[in-house]
């Protein structure tokens, strides 16, 4: 289960990213996530995945 918090949430999956993960699409896909609704929740604060740097930024 994901952080509900924004915050949390975006250092929870820019630390999955960069530890675990090539690209969003597979973390979506292995922790069963819809990358939709998680762009759109990290959207709120102002983040956007970058896949040159593969985090939110």
């Amino acid at each position: 289960m994901l952080p509900k918090d924004p915050a949390i949430l975006l250092s929870y999956v820019n630390m999955k990213l960069r530890n675990n993960y090539a690209s969003l699409r597979e973390f979506c896909e292995e922790e069963h996530v819809n990358v939709i609704d998680l762009c759109s929740q990290l959207d709120k604060i102002d983040y956007e995945y970058s896949e040159k740097l593969n985090q939110f930024v």
